[in-house]
């Protein structure tokens, strides 16, 4: 179900959420709000506040736009291919972006597999 329509709420709630997973602080990158594990970013508030984005890997991404088009979009360019997530503030959905917000923390706090020699 959708949460409210007021990006403002929504923006802290996102922050919230973001920043309840474990070791998860807030930074900026590029004059707007990131969050970060492991030194690494999982998320952010785009510029102006009216959504999000999330570090997702391809395949995570094609499964929450397909479950949840009305909240997620591949962000442009080589950004989206790479599995950057935009969430839509105005159509937040709580259940759907905690599960996003989750993957991203976990994809970037997991070991990195080891290569093969």
């Amino acid at each position: 179900m959708a949460e409210s329509k007021r990006p403002a709420g929504v923006k802290s709630r996102f922050r919230a959420m973001a920043l309840a997973l474990e070791g998860a602080e807030e930074r900026a990158h590029m004059g707007h709000p990131d969050f970060r594990a492991a030194g690494r970013v999982f998320a952010s508030i785009k510029p102006g506040g009216l959504g999000g984005a999330l570090k997702l890997t391809p395949e995570q991404q094609h499964e929450a736009i397909t479950a949840s088009p009305q909240v997620f979009v591949a962000e442009n360019g080589a950004w989206g291919q790479q599995g950057w997530t935009r969430v839509d503030f105005a159509a937040f959905d709580v259940e759907a972006v905690g599960e996003a917000l989750t993957l991203a923390w976990r994809n970037v706090t997991r070991p990195a597999p080891r290569k093969r020699r």
